[in-house]
């Protein structure tokens, strides 16, 4: 409760505190407070801090400029200061505020100022109407707003009816009682406030209308009740039941409706609207009773629509959304021609003629108008000069009403041909007229703007006439897209555009790919492929230019649903064509198209069945392979037919399917082809050359596990299914049996109630996953493994010759590759310039009395391979080396392989960027709670899911748990914890444990006692077996005496660390280790059950 001292024995503003704080001080706590660090605000609270604000806001001699800080540090900590007990702390506020107003006469600013901020920290103090606490400061405002056309004021009377009107929206009904004299004042007003009473004049009426004070049989404008002193009305507390309105008020009602009505031109277009907002309300809560008043409205206002500025615009268009039945057919054309009209405007802003577009659009009422838009469709074609949003939206209008058309025209009878000819090119004419203004797009670069914004149109075009509907179309509707005339010219233009510009297939191709992606328009994008086949491949010309259309023939030859006979004969004609034609000059250009032929025959082997392709892709692979000139080509196509002759279709698709590829092809022939060698020379080179990790693994035998994934055959990258693009998850069981790691043990679960615990631990997590990178479709977390390349001199002169035995041998342009059957991603290539070879130790060296042995660093050459781990699971690297010696010759082979251990696995987690330094220790102390809590049951956290970095992927936690007894003495456990483990805690609490590693500057920035300490008693019921019913048994075969006596003194247990690690791409492992005096039990839980084998051996590893 030490929190609530600022308020304590509040005193009078009058009376001054005992202690006093200068401006430097005011800022110094202001800063304080805003920065939201706990540790920096407690040094304030204990002083009396309402007492010390309100005395230096009415000192004479303070800093006038510190004064409004004052206010606004009061608003923002209301929650702090005032709603904890607003009975206390209110009403020094509210005297204080009394006075400012009294004290200050000529800074009107500061009084403005208070009177927001009064208002404003009592609405969010008081949550319900009290009238002890909200009439002093009603009384005051009222005070201040009863002086109308007091010149010099008006601007702190109008701030004056804000405030008071905030108070009757929080509280309805306040200020019922003193309708008639808001209504005298803002009648009397003539300045520019006038705005202000006349809103709160609304408002109070609004308040009366809505919440049945009509039906009070005395009149809502009576001034019998004075306006000050103010007392709340009972109707405040106690709102009376709805009734029918009587005459009288319903007259007076009319009255101050009119008075409304006539003064929307003293307004501003913000107060217009506010105003407009008020009546519609009124309007709506007695319309039975006021037919007529709807009319009146759009006739007093209609007019605003011509207007130049937005809001006005948006004022007629609210009304028309409310009371469209008070418009006629005429009315509603008008404003769907104004709409039109206003994005030709070229002296209108940008945001106002694009809204005016999405306003049309939006609208359902002027949407679902039939022959509106089709008659308004002229207005909408872009000019040369539009930017390149309008030209868009227009676009986007343009293709509504090509859908429409089309719509009517496959709606008509079958006999009116000429109607249905009409409409057939009226939507030609939208689709060729509208595009017309970014024709430039077929000279411009494929990149441009100008080229989204057209293909933008085409899918708009086409979405037009099979919107997405939830569901895979029908048969009898692809007939019905396939026979619109929006389809059929978008099908001519798919043809067209590539036959006249080359530079545009690359765009048609990802056009089409993002149709046949989409699952509706699957089909729709098949049948323009089916079109292109058709079409646009008979009208090519063999020559050096059909490379250019290379992309959209792996898209066909990928389809198998369109016969690969067109295509085959094609590229027959293109090889031959090349055999044709080559010559000295030819040879790259040769090779380079010959593959990319290869590649497609390649795909259509994998997607196809070998009899649908056999008879064209025998003849072209035969010509190729006999007759092709590139050398490297034949010899792919040789391979290629003998596996089409000899192998049956499913396993010659397994073979090929290799990720595009081609065996035997290179850009270049390898240099090492100019040099004989000799393959003993070859095969030995890890002999002489090393390759070495500069930290070996703690766990020196390593083993794989290797996991079952039925999708093998299909040869697909797998993955992890808890990483993927947001879906929803169908119940459907998959036909194709895939089993995966995170669809173990998923089952239903009944609806949750969320407590405030389990809301807190949710938003950890997703602050923490916002944080990782989704590997899918971005860079994912690498790692790095040092290594030391060395080449040892006196091995490598026996190896090649004598030659050399008198000097140190040398490599020259060494590249070390790697490759790994683990999924580590792609291992970039290490490149060594020069790196020359170490003296053998004799033995004679003449080495310094005390001094270390060390290895000449010059001879020895840092390498760093970094990986990006798809699982994270150990493995080996394999390397092969290519460098040039010497001589000229180029040696190539393998070295020895690099382990991967599960400690290369253990990263920190990634912290987010707005978490303070003096908060890093804590937030890393959450986020393991967070994380402990996720993996001890699937109960905790349900199936609820976690956005990663990117926003394309979510990650699901499902935890495991496990648990370690470690026999080792507390002295070497905790010195191999500060070796390995001392960057991953971030807890350590029992006081004997802190003494002992306190003193040691390794394990720092972390959480230190008790505080980190939140696991129930019960989390013993966590150990293997997982039951959370049944005690866990642990056999340990001594005599029983011995038995006894280790267990109780295992039982002291001197503190627990605790340890979070992050394992890429997005697991975590946790250690609880409860450290005792001669054993540790270590508790696991993990949200990556495979690692659990290797966290075994490693543990092992880490106390021997």
């Amino acid at each position: 409760m030490d929190k609530h001292a600022s308020f304590r024995n509040s005193t009078s503003p009058a009376t001054a505190p005992s202690q006093q704080l200068s401006p430097q001080d005011w800022e110094t706590l202001i800063e304080d407070f805003q920065c939201g660090i706990p540790s920096r605000r407690a040094r304030w609270l204990p002083l009396s801090l309402l007492d010390l604000t309100f005395h230096s806001l009415l000192r004479k001699d303070f800093s006038p400029a510190l004064k409004p800080q004052l206010l606004l540090f009061l608003e923002d900590s209301s929650d702090f200061l005032f709603r904890p007990s607003p009975s206390s702390s209110l009403p020094p506020l509210i005297d204080c505020l009394r006075s400012l107003l009294l004290t200050f006469p000529g800074e009107s600013s500061l009084k403005e100022q208070a009177m927001v901020s009064t208002t404003s920290i009592a609405i969010a103090a008081v949550d319900s109407p009290s009238p002890h606490l909200v009439d002093p400061l009603a009384e005051i405002l009222l005070s201040v707003a009863n002086r109308p056309n007091h010149g010099p004021d008006r601007h702190t009377r109008s701030v004056a009816c804000e405030c008071l009107r905030e108070l009757e929206l929080a509280y309805p009904l306040l200020l019922s009682n003193a309708a008639g004299h808001l209504w005298s004042l803002a009648q009397a007003e003539r300045t520019h406030a006038g705005q202000s009473y006349l809103l709160l004049l609304a408002t109070s009426i609004a308040s009366i209308a809505r919440h049945g004070l009509l039906s009070s049989p005395s009149s809502i404008l009576s001034t019998a009740v004075t306006l000050v002193p103010f007392n709340s009305p009972s109707a405040v507390l106690s709102p009376p039941p709805s009734l029918e309105p009587s005459d009288l008020n319903l007259r007076e009602l009319r009255r101050v409706f009119a008075f409304l009505l006539e003064k929307p031109q003293s307004l501003t277009p913000c107060a217009t609207m506010e105003l407009v907002t008020v009546l519609t309300s009124i309007v709506g809560a007695l319309e039975r009773h006021m037919p007529a008043v709807a009319a009146l409205l759009k006739v007093q206002f209609s007019g605003l629509l011509y207007c130049y500025d937005p809001i006005l615009c948006h004022v007629v268009l609210m009304l028309y959304s409310r009371f469209s039945d008070s418009f006629t057919g005429d009315d509603t054309l008008g404003i769907a021609r104004r709409l039109a009209l206003i994005p030709k405007e070229a002296h209108q802003p940008l945001v106002f003629r694009l809204l005016a577009i999405h306003w049309l659009l939006g609208s359902p009422q002027l949407a679902s108008k039939k022959g509106f838009l089709p008659s308004l469709a002229h207005y909408f074609y872009p000019t040369v000069f539009d930017p390149l949003s309008l030209k868009a939206s227009k676009l986007d209008v343009l293709a509504c009403v090509a859908a429409h058309t089309d719509r009517l025209h496959s709606e008509q009878v079958t006999t009116n041909q000429g109607e249905k000819k009409e409409s057939y090119t009226t939507a030609v004419k939208l689709f060729h007229e509208g595009l017309a203004c970014v024709s430039a797009f077929k000279w411009l670069p494929t990149w441009s703007t100008e080229t989204s914004v057209v293909f933008r149109a085409f899918q708009k075009f086409l979405v037009g006439v099979s919107p997405h509907q939830g569901g895979v179309l029908t048969e009898a509707d692809l007939d019905a897209v396939f026979n619109t005339a929006i389809f059929q010219t978008l099908q001519n233009t798919m043809v067209d555009l590539p036959l006249k510009h080359r530079g545009l297939v690359p765009v048609v191709s990802t056009f089409i790919d993002r149709l046949i992606g989409c699952k509706e328009h699957q089909i729709v994008g098949e049948r323009l492929l089916q079109t292109l086949d058709a079409q646009l491949l008979p009208k090519l010309d063999k020559g050096i230019l059909l490379a250019s259309y290379f992309p959209m023939f792996e898209r066909i030859g990928r389809n198998c649903r369109i016969p690969p006979h067109g295509l085959l004969e094609l590229l027959t004609k293109h090889m031959l064509y090349l055999t044709e034609k080559h010559g000295p000059e030819t040879g790259l250009r040769s090779w380079s198209q010959g593959s990319k032929v290869l590649d497609i025959c390649r795909t259509m082997l994998v997607h196809h069945h070998s009899s649908r392709v056999f008879f064209g892709l025998s003849h072209l692979l035969s010509f190729a392979s006999q007759f092709f000139p590139d050398l490297e080509v034949r010899d792919s196509a040789r391979i290629y037919l003998r596996l089409l002759l000899c192998i049956p279709g499913k396993k010659m698709k397994t073979i090929v399917n290799f990720g595009g590829q081609l065996p035997g092809v290179s850009p270049s022939p390898h240099p090492a082809s100019f040099y004989p060698q000799s393959p003993k020379k070859l095969l030995g080179i890890s002999s002489y050359i090393h390759l070495e990790r500069v930290v070996p693994p703690l766990v020196k035998k390593s083993w794989s596990l290797s996991l079952l994934n039925l999708e093998a055959m299909n040869n697909d990258t797998s993955y992890f299914e808890g990483i993927k693009d947001n879906s929803v998850p169908s119940t459907t069981p998959d036909s194709g049996g895939v089993l995966t790691i995170d669809k173990i043990s998923l089952q239903g679960e009944p609806l949750r109630v969320m407590d405030s615990k389990v809301a807190e631990t949710l938003r950890i997590l997703r602050k923490h996953f916002g944080c990782i990178p989704d590997y899918h479709h971005m860079s994912g977390t690498k790692i790095s493994i040092p290594c030391l390349l060395k080449l040892e001199a006196e091995s490598f002169n026996q190896v090649w010759g004598s030659d050399l035995e008198d000097n140190l041998p040398a490599l020259y342009a060494t590249v070390i590759t790697f490759k790994s059957t683990s999924k580590y991603g792609f291992i970039p290539a290490c490149r060594v310039p020069f790196l020359l070879g170490a003296p053998s130790e004799t033995g004679l060296e003449i080495i310094p009395a005390g001094g270390d042995i060390q290895e000449d660093s010059s001879f020895r050459t840092p390498l760093m391979v970094e990986l990006e781990p798809q699982e994270p699971l150990p493995g080996l690297i394999d390397t092969e080396l290519t460098a040039n010696i010497e001589n000229g010759q180029i040696i190539s082979g393998s070295l020895q392989s690099i382990t991967v251990g599960i400690e290369d696995m253990f990263l920190k987690a990634c912290l987010p960027s707005d978490v303070e330094d003096d908060r890093v220790s804590r937030y890393y102390l959450d986020l393991f709670h967070a994380l402990w809590e996720a993996c001890g049951s699937a109960a905790n956290i349900g199936r609820e899911t976690f956005p990663l970095y990117g926003g394309k992927g979510a990650a699901a936690i499902y935890g495991t748990r496990s648990v370690k007894l470690l026999d080792v003495n507390s002295d070497f456990f905790i010195s191999a914890v500060e070796r390995y483990l001392a960057p991953f805690i971030v807890g350590v609490t029992g006081q004997a444990l802190a003494k002992m590693v306190g003193s040691n500057p390794v394990i720092g920035n972390v959480i230190w006692g008790d505080d980190c300490v939140v696991f129930p008693e019960g989390e013993s019921s966590a150990l293997v077996p997982y039951s959370e019913s049944a005690p866990l048994l642990l056999e340990y075969i001594q005599d029983e005496g011995d038995f006894l006596n280790t267990l109780e003194t295992s039982k002291r247990i001197l503190g627990t660390f605790l340890v979070l690690i992050f394992l890429p791409p997005r697991f975590h492992l946790l250690f609880q280790m409860e450290v005792g005096n001669v054993s540790t039990l270590v508790r696991i839980r993990t949200d990556y059950w495979p690692c659990l084998a290797y966290v075994d051996e490693y543990l092992e590893s880490l106390i021997t």
